[in-house]
């Protein structure tokens, strides 16, 4: 059996395209068949590719560092306070070091990639390792949030579309609806959308930016309760290689995503979160990851950028503390519970969809 260090050698030969077409065709098919050789492999290319934005980031800080030390900073500051007519001028002359400096700060902001690497990774990745983990705090906001532009409200066809949206599930058989926070960020008005077409006026009455989480109530009058909800929370932290499934509005009409757990961990070990590999589409944000019980396991929040097939979702637990932030008599009895047993549970998956997607709702947002 290879060890982990062959392992890793033989995924990066992979990823570089290193492997002829019979060792190409045989490691696909040992990464479909073992979840843990995929998510290495998505986990290595998240770290070449966060590798090769630095390097890349590093060479235009040389190239700054020498334009630098090559202009007079006094002769250009005298000629700009008495003369603000030769900016042009001066913009002629040093157009140059101006667009590499405007070209830094640009692939700065937004070649910043997920990281996620195992310990055991050969020893000449592991300083660049922990340069890169330094910037998670600051570069978590620019993941690329999944916002779609979604149709307008249903029952007044004049009205300008929703600006973004996303996806929302019931946490209360009384109109209580759980979303990122991100999908409603900077709404003046919200609505949501059943999988009958019908549309409901929204306000947001809890809000937690940290975790990416929002609590939506139904405002509308001709909003008539739900049944009781018919998954539960999972009090346990899932496996990786659990399937999962999610459920959301990418589109007009909801559409099921499945796949796995691929990590316990999300963006450069945000234990958060989940990394799962479900392909996941502009509209998912919000949407429920739940397994094949009917239990909830966590929220679709967001995707690494230009990486197929993977996924973040916020863990079930920091559902519960959101719910506990509100006051309890206002969900009434039939609410979300981490103690009950899933009316989701031993069902095929298309029976689960028929009970699930009356719960599930199309976020639009409007500003």
């Amino acid at each position: 059996m290879r060890n982990d260090l062959e392992l890793d050698a033989i995924i990066e030969d992979y990823l570089l395209g290193k492997l002829n077409a019979q060792e190409t065709e045989a490691f696909e098919e040992l990464r479909r068949n073992d979840a843990t050789v995929d998510h290495k492999v998505v986990s290595h290319k998240f770290f070449l590719e966060s590798m090769g934005a630095f390097a890349a980031q590093l060479h235009l800080k040389e190239q700054l560092n020498q334009i630098h030390a090559e202009i007079d900073v006094d002769s250009l500051a005298n000629e700009l306070r008495p003369h603000p007519s030769r900016v042009v001028q001066l913009w002629r002359k040093h157009r140059s070091a101006i667009a590499i400096a405007a070209s830094f700060i640009l692939l700065s902001l937004v070649s910043i990639y997920s990281i996620q690497h195992n310990t055991k990774q050969d020893i000449r990745y592991n300083q660049m390792s922990r340069e890169l983990s330094k910037v998670k705090t600051s570069t978590k906001d620019l993941i690329r949030t999944i916002q779609s532009t979604t149709p307008g409200d249903a029952q007044n066809k004049n009205a300008n579309p929703g600006n973004f949206g996303g996806t929302g599930f019931a946490i209360s058989a009384n109109g209580y609806i759980l979303t990122n926070f991100h999908v409603i960020k900077g709404a003046d008005s919200l609505f949501v959308q059943n999988s009958k077409g019908e549309s409901f006026k929204v306000k947001a009455t809890y809000t937690d930016p940290q975790n990416d989480i929002a609590i939506l109530k139904i405002s509308d009058k001709g909003f008539s309760s739900l049944s009781a909800i018919p998954y539960t929370i999972k009090k346990n932290t899932s496996s990786i290689g659990e399937v999962v499934y999610t459920l959301g509005y990418p589109k007009d009409d909801a559409v099921l995503g499945e796949g796995y757990v691929s990590s316990k961990n999300g963006f450069i070990g945000d234990t958060t979160q989940y990394q799962v590999s479900i392909p996941v589409n502009p509209g998912n944000s919000g949407g429920p990851l739940l397994d094949n019980n009917g239990n909830l396991v966590g929220i679709i929040s967001g995707k690494p950028d230009q990486t197929e097939g993977a996924a973040f979702a916020i863990k079930s637990k920091y559902i519960l503390e959101a719910m506990r932030a509100i006051p309890q008599d206002s969900l009434g009895k039939n609410k979300l519970s981490a103690n009950k047993k899933s009316a989701l549970s031993g069902l095929k998956r298309t029976k689960q969809i028929e009970k699930l997607q009356d719960y599930v709702f199309m976020i639009k947002a409007y500003n």
